[in-house]
C-alpha cells in the first residue's frame, strides 16, 4: 500500500514561501502529499507535511550526515526507500539555506533527467 499522507495547505505555503529565492519553483499534488518543481524537474516531495529533496552523489552526505531519513513511501516495506531525505528543520527554517539546499537537490535530479531513462536491453535475433 502507498503511504498517503497529505500535505496541508499551510505547511505547502510555508514550505514554497521559505523557497522563494530559488525562481520558477512550482508544485502538483500527488498521492496525497505534492511534488516540487523547478523548470520541469522534480527535485522535492512533501507527504505527511515533511519536506524531502532529492539526494545524489553530491549531496547525499549533506542529509545522511545530519541522521536525516530517506523517504519510504511503503509503511509495510520499511526496506523500500527513494532517493529523497528529510530536510533538516533548522534548514528549512532559513530561507536562504533552504534555497541553496533546493539547489543542490535541483541539480541531483536534473544530473539524472540528462542520463535518460533506463532502458532494458533487448536482444535482437536475426533470421
Amino acid at each position: 500500500m502507498l503511504r498517503t499522507m497529505g500535505v496541508s495547505a499551510d505547511y505547502l505555503n510555508y514550505v514554497l514561501e521559505q523557497l522563494s529565492a530559488l525562481p520558477g519553483v512550482t508544485h502538483r499534488r500527488m498521492f496525497g502529499g505534492a511534488g516540487l518543481y523547478c523548470n520541469g524537474v522534480i527535485f522535492g516531495l512533501i507527504a505527511g507535511d515533511v519536506l524531502y529533496f532529492k539526494a545524489g552523489a553530491d549531496n547525499r552526505v549533506d542529509f545522511e550526515s545530519r541522521g536525516m531519513d530517506s523517504f519510504r513511501p511503503y509503511p509495510d516495506k520499511p526496506q523500500v526507500s527513494m532517493a529523497y531525505y528529510e530536510l533538516p528543520a533548522d534548514i528549512l527554517e532559513d530561507p536562504e539555506e533552504c534555497a541553496a539546499w533546493a539547489r543542490r537537490s535541483l541539480a541531483s535530479a536534473d544530473a539524472v533527467t540528462m542520463r535518460g531513462p533506463r532502458r532494458a536491453k533487448r536482444s535482437i535475433r536475426k533470421g
